[in-house]
């Protein structure tokens, strides 16, 4: 391992985390009448427009994940990390000169690569702290990722009081500064020793998968992290408009609920993973915390009033303790010099199910907002926590199998 650079360096990618999420986060608030301006359009059809527009990032996350992850392994953390920042920032200034909508789609296609600095930034974790450890800083960056995501929209709905366009310079500020400064401060975590040659043949999704399969423990983590990201798509998709038709909540309400759940899970990644998994061990830890994922969706579904959805809410933020847990299971059947690969594979995932899960989830919610004469606004919620049955089992039955 190398210990060097160990303590410093994560701080920097935590805050390299925390800072890509807060671009991410600050634009959402101004996005909608950025896409009326350049589209002329009213906000149904801007609506439209911005599915797209997430749909298009998340292809090339799904796409560039593993090949970001790659070219990591072969030349580096350290690199991909200051140069992708730094193109994001870049991205994010030219989205804030956006003439066209067309503009801003190709921006945020560039945004989807760049974006997948995640993979890179997990990836130091595996490199710099030994395996034992390697949840409990999991879990920082998830924090730092949940601290950014939060912060995020309410600087844009802040600076966005002084013009729509002034999140995307305020976020492309932010991207440079991260850059400016790691190029100063960041060391390199993986030394030339442990590198290995880049191959366009596994740093795709399909050829990642294929390395990933050959690790039993790990492919049945993925396909676990799949059920679970698919199930969670319900709340970032459907958790506004059934708050609204099930509750009648003003946007007040969906921001205050939607900040509360991210300040949880920051607080639940960033100081309780740690000491969790050293009590319990990661697979306990893993298993049990996910488990909690299922009452919450009921509670949710079923809800009859404001508290109870909000307690649902709560609930689910326990399964914030089982990401990290995976994740150092995970790295522990890989190689050293395929780290980037598989934060490459759990990135392409994640990416995957916010491709296919918003039209899921809001067609189930469509289907059954009295559509077909029953009014459930939960009904997402069910098809959440059968996805979530699916995963507890899939999770137990790899740990069963493939740890002592």
């Amino acid at each position: 391992m190398v210990e060097s650079p160990k303590k410093p360096t994560l701080g920097l990618i935590a805050f390299i985390v925390f800072i890509d999420m807060a671009g991410i986060g600050l634009i959402v608030p101004v996005m909608p009448r950025l896409i009326m301006e350049l589209s002329g359009e009213g906000i149904d059809r801007a609506a439209e427009i911005g599915g797209w527009l997430l749909f298009a990032y998340a292809i090339m996350q799904f796409v560039f994940s593993p090949i970001i992850g790659g070219l990591s392994d072969r030349f580096g953390r350290r690199p991909v990390l200051l140069i992708t920042l730094a193109a994001l920032g870049v991205d994010y200034a030219m989205m804030a000169w956006s003439p066209t909508l067309w503009w801003l789609f190709v921006g945020r296609m560039i945004s989807g690569i760049m974006g997948a600095t995640w993979a890179a930034a997990n990836s130091c974790v595996a490199d710099v702290v030994e395996p034992a450890k390697r949840g409990s800083v999991y879990g920082l960056l998830g924090g730092a990722g949940a601290a950014g995501f939060v912060l995020g929209p309410a600087l844009g709905g802040a600076f966005g009081l002084l013009g729509d366009r002034v999140p995307f310079i305020v976020a492309s500020v932010l991207c440079l500064i991260g850059a400016v400064y790691g190029a100063y401060a960041l060391k390199e975590t993986l030394p030339p020793e442990k590198r290995r040659a880049f191959s366009l043949a596994r740093a795709n999704p399909f050829g990642t998968m294929l390395q990933m399969a050959k690790a039993p423990l790990v492919l049945g983590c993925l396909i676990t992290i799949f059920f679970m990201q698919f199930a969670a798509q319900s709340n970032f998709a459907v958790w506004s408009y059934y708050g609204t038709l099930q509750f009648d909540w003003a946007p007040l309400t969906i921001g205050a609920t939607v900040a509360l759940f991210g300040i949880l899970l920051a607080l639940i990644q960033g100081l309780l993973v740690g000491k969790v998994i050293d009590r319990f061990g990661a697979v306990p830890t893993a298993v049990y915390s996910l488990f909690f994922a299922i009452p919450s969706y009921l509670i949710i579904g079923f809800a009859s009033s404001t508290e109870f959805a909000i307690l649902g809410l709560v609930v689910g933020t326990i399964t914030g303790l089982t990401f990290p847990a995976m994740q150092s299971l995970m790295t522990t059947r890989i190689a050293e010099d395929a780290q980037g690969e598989l934060q490459g594979a759990i990135a392409s995932i994640v990416s995957l199910t916010a491709i296919l899960g918003p039209p899921a989830m809001t067609g189930v919610f469509g289907a059954y907002s009295d559509n077909v004469g029953v009014l459930f606004p939960g009904a997402p919620y069910m098809l959440a926590t059968a996805l979530m049955v699916a995963a507890v089992f899939t999770l137990w039955l790899t740990l069963k199998r493939h740890t002592a």
